[in-house]
């Protein structure tokens, strides 16, 4: 930390610093309070997607016993990823993922040459592979978002409880010290003019 000067333009030089610091707090309490509040969005659709996924795991355990069955190698293929598109959003200063569809590939059998359970099955394997993946994403959202909350905490803190009390210390001591010497200054040119009429006195 550098020491500081005892003179008239560190006095502004602090003071045009504690102006910028108190204008700046405010906007990294509002960053710091967004990204607290995507975070919380965020733990809710994990919330939910856990719930739907468990729901999902529920109903593809009643095909595991089908999954000997000749047809089940059209059900693995019609549950193996293409691709999942996904694209970035600026959050509160920070890119974030947004999942936007899974591509699965395309089936090469007849549905009407298969047995009924196989659409069903597809349908819901593809919706818990699609939830699993929604989770994954969101938890890679979450853990950038904390990331940035962590380090916006950190400048709200040194800015409240470090920068801006130091600066006003600063400004303080300054002004005292300008104040001390202004009395001193004051004291010596009565003490002066006291001296010259005194010498007048005496002519």
């Amino acid at each position: 930390m550098s020491e500081i000067k005892y003179t008239k333009t560190e006095l502004r030089t602090q003071q045009i610093k504690l102006t910028q610091l108190e204008k700046y707090l405010p906007t990294l309490q509002l960053k710091k309070a967004l990204l607290q509040l995507e975070i919380n969005q965020v733990i809710g659709e994990l919330e939910k997607l856990e719930i739907e996924k468990k729901t999902f795991e529920e109903k593809m355990t009643g095909y595991q016993q089908l999954l000997t069955d000749a047809d089940a190698e059209n059900l693995f293929q019609a549950l193996e990823v293409v691709s999942i598109n996904k694209r970035f959003e600026n959050i509160a200063g920070v890119e974030i993922p947004i999942f936007e569809e899974i591509v699965f590939a395309e089936p090469t059998y007849f549905l009407f040459d298969t047995p009924y359970w196989l659409e069903s099955g597809i349908r819901g394997g593809q919706d818990l592979i699609e939830a699993r993946e929604k989770i994954e994403i969101l938890h890679e959202r979450k853990r950038l978002l904390e990331k940035e909350l962590r380090e916006v905490s950190i400048r709200v803190n040194l800015f409240e409880k470090i920068m801006i009390p130091r600066t006003k210390a600063n400004i303080k001591k300054v002004k005292i010290f300008l104040g001390d010497m202004q009395l001193a200054a004051v004291a010596q040119t009565k003490v002066a003019k006291r001296k010259i009429l005194e010498r007048k006195g005496q002519q």
